[in-house]
């Protein structure tokens, strides 16, 4: 069981994605689904078959290239989102914030399609986001329909249920 994906869009993804100024109900809607497809919601940080963790499941090599190739160019941001990791463990070991840090993870998963200037669907384009999820993350692993499938067996039931 993961968590609840009302839960965490209200206490998790929306908060993150406002205090990174970039609060769009399309990118939280992708970030949701993001998280549904990778972990069922944080129903498996690590898999033993994925290199990734958390509930987005970004391996360390993915990590690295967002802060090497993305975040060193953008010192504001990046001093944002540093801010998000924790004091001690991101300097002992920062690929563990991806597992342990649900907010920095967030901001990692948004840094991974922005710096790709993915183009965000709307909300409701279920499709949309599958095709973006699929081109700008590491969706190679699964199909379309196993994601529109993922998010409706963890998103929808859960907005159904609310």
């Amino acid at each position: 069981m993961g968590i609840c994906a009302s839960e965490l869009r209200h206490y998790v993804i929306r908060p993150t994605l406002k205090q990174l100024g970039n609060y769009t109900s399309g990118m939280e809607e992708l970030l949701m689904a993001t998280a549904a497809q990778e972990s069922g919601l944080g129903s498996h940080l690590k898999q033993k078959h994925h290199r990734g963790m958390g509930v987005f499941h970004i391996d360390a090599k993915t990590h690295e290239r967002i802060w090497d190739d993305y975040l060193a160019k953008k010192p504001e941001l990046a001093s944002l989102v540093r801010g998000l990791a924790s004091q001690h463990m991101f300097l002992e070991n920062p690929h563990s914030e991806l597992a342990t840090n649900l907010i920095y993870s967030t901001a990692i998963a948004w840094c991974i399609y922005t710096s790709q200037d993915a183009p965000i669907p709307k909300r409701k384009d279920i499709h949309g986001i599958a095709k973006c999820w699929q081109h700008y993350f590491h969706g190679s692993h699964a199909s379309q329909s196993d994601f529109i499938r993922h998010y409706q067996e963890y998103i929808d039931k859960d907005s159904m249920a609310a």
